[in-house]
């Protein structure tokens, strides 16, 4: 239920362990305060002393909330995947604690002021010390949190993106000016996952500076649209992995996130993402494909970013529900699946995809199921069962009226390159050899600058050095040492791979004299080939009609059956409900998140 949403038994656990942590650290740190008071000025009262310490030790709980902000948006993390999870599904706790950091730095913030008010010092606001902490530059951070804080509810988030994503990049300055406040001591305490986020920030930076290869764009009547890419045939994901798309003709800075619909078992040398029309980036997008005629775009892409284990084979039996473009998840599960049923000593579950959509059109995306390379697919093997239902329509439209896919193949450039790993099929191994030599570097250079530069300016002057100065240091030798080894193993890296990436560009991709048809909706049904007639058995459609999502889960039969679902909010939970109301104890729910 709101704000929390869909949260397993274990998360809870960990949020009371968490919530626990903090309360017993701000009430250790009260205990040894209240025992020690200092009065800062002359006539201070004892209330006021423990004010401004109480609005101290606020900060102090906030800077432990900070320290595991920077985990769950590592998209490329090497911690994450240890516990389980992604930085899709985990990006709920960076949520969380951008909201609880947030409230207590704002606590932390109005204490402060209310104290130098009633104190009569409120000239304090303006200091900018030299060798202890500086106020103005905690004002100026506390000013760009609150505003990336605004535009990040989720109201406003989904009615203004745009505002959202730019006004979120000034984390860089928050970081900068929060490291200033608080100086280099509690800096160290939040520097680890700060660390670990610049590399893998920078590794991105990287990735995204080439253009990807485009293969393809087939636009659907539904307003949706699928972009295959060509891939190195070495990369290798698990379906519901999802990646950063960037076409500068559109914009220049934004990036979206998409769900991957290929499977790179069945499509080893190209990757596939859906795009439904429902922003203005993508109805720009979507416009310029269709309104036009290109045989080139420019589009740079960063992942994919995925699980690292295909939890949902576990289960005998899998119920996918969906809701509108909620479905492209499970179109890369049937994919994959499609590929393992033909291997001999693999028995594939038995598939149920529950799929809702408004009008009738929208069914065309169930033709994205199908790869658009036109390989050769064989489905009977597969035991699948698709249940669509049309909610706003009784009735299917006249053949008339129904329009047709399009397919624009575009040509070659020899600037783009196919889509590869940031550091190879060895990820996890130049990962760790970047975060070792980084951090090695940054001790080397910060001890020689300490000992050999600010150690004598103290010596000599006999005062402490600057401390926004030392900070700066610190900060500067930090990005500069990571930047530097980051840089240096993915050159390198690119260079191996640069022999392997020809040879897939060199591969002729078979261009289709047509544009494939519409197996559930267009006047060519009846040409299609097996995989389709196979498809169109498999679906039952249901006009002007809601399933009935308790009887479909209590009439599963079998023993172990996961349950996937991917679509509104209001769906999720209802089906999250569902499987946690305990009458029916086979059913395992799969949690599927892409709120970013």
């Amino acid at each position: 239920m709101s704000p929390i949403g869909i949260v397993s038994s274990m998360e809870l656990i960990f949020a009371f362990m968490f919530v626990a942590l903090l309360i017993w650290s701000l009430s250790n740190y009260l205990h040894i305060s209240f025992g020690h008071l200092h009065m800062h000025k002359q006539g201070e009262k004892v209330w006021e002393a423990k004010l401004r310490s109480v609005s101290l030790r606020l900060g102090y709980i906030g800077n432990i909330c900070w320290a595991f902000l920077f985990f769950p948006v590592t998209r490329g993390s090497s911690i994450l995947p240890l516990v389980g999870l992604t930085s899709e599904s985990s990006i709920k706790y960076h949520i969380w604690l951008g909201h609880l950091s947030m409230i207590l730095f704002a606590a932390h913030t109005i204490g402060f002021i209310i104290y130098w008010a009633i104190t009569n010092q409120m000239v304090e606001m303006l200091e900018w010390s030299k060798t202890y902490v500086s106020n103005v530059s905690g004002e100026i951070a506390i000013l760009i949190a609150l505003a990336m804080w605004i535009t990040s509810i989720p109201r406003i988030r989904r009615k203004m993106y745009e505002v959202f994503f730019y006004t979120h990049h000034l984390y860089i300055l928050y970081i900068l000016f929060y490291a200033i406040h608080v100086g280099v001591g509690y800096m160290c305490m939040i520097a680890p996952g700060i660390f670990l986020f610049l590399v893998d920030r920078h590794l991105r930076f990287l990735q995204s500076r080439q253009n990807a290869r485009l293969l393809s764009a087939r636009l659907l009547p539904c307003d949706a649209l699928e972009l295959t890419f060509s891939k190195n045939p070495s990369l290798y994901y698990n379906p519901t992995s999802l990646v950063f798309i960037n076409v500068p003709k559109v914009s220049k800075l934004q990036w979206h996130p998409f769900t991957v619909c290929s499977s790179s078992n069945m499509e080893t040398n190209s990757l596939s993402v859906i795009i439904k029309n429902l922003g203005s980036w993508s109805n720009k997008l979507y416009k310029e494909l269709s309104s036009t005629t290109l045989d080139h775009l420019s589009v740079s892409v960063e992942g994919p970013y995925g699980p690292h284990t295909s939890q949902f084979l576990r289960h005998k039996q899998i119920v996918m529900i969906s809701g509108g473009s909620g479905i492209t998840p499970f179109i890369s599960i049937i994919r994959d699946l499609i590929f393992q049923s033909q291997q001999q000593e693999f028995q594939p579950p038995k598939l149920l995809l529950v799929c809702i959509f408004k009008n009738y059109v929208d069914l065309t995306m169930l033709d994205l199921i199908l790869p658009a390379s036109g390989s050769t697919t064989q489905i009977s093997k597969l035991q699948l069962q698709i249940e669509a239902y049309i909610t706003r329509e009784k009735e299917e439209p006249p053949r008339d009226t129904q329009k047709h896919i399009q397919t624009i193949w575009f040509k070659p450039n020899l600037l783009d390159s196919p889509i590869s790993a940031i550091l190879g099929p060895n990820n996890w191994l130049w990962l760790s050899a970047i975060i070792t030599s980084s951090f090695i570097m940054f001790l080397l250079i910060l001890g020689i600058v300490t000992r050999y530069y600010i150690y004598p300016i103290e010596s000599n002057s006999g005062e402490v050095y600057n401390w926004t100065f030392k900070v700066m240091w610190y900060m500067f030798i930090l990005c500069a040492c990571i930047c530097l080894c980051s840089s240096a193993i993915f050159l390198w890296w690119k260079r191996q791979d640069t022999f392997e990436n020809k040879l897939v560009k060199n591969v002729e991709v078979s261009t289709p004299t047509r544009s494939p048809g519409s197996w559930i909706y267009g006047l060519e049904r009846e040409l299609e080939s097996l995989p389709h007639q196979s498809l169109v058995q498999a679906t039952n459609v249901h006009f002007g009609a809601r399933p009935d999502l308790k009887k479909i889960l209590y009439e599963c039969e079998g023993k172990d059956v996961g349950v996937m679902v991917c679509g509104p909010r209001k769906l999720r939970h209802e089906v999250a409900r569902i499987c946690a109301s305990g009458l029916a104890d086979n059913l395992h729910f799969e949690s599927i998140s892409f709120n970013w």
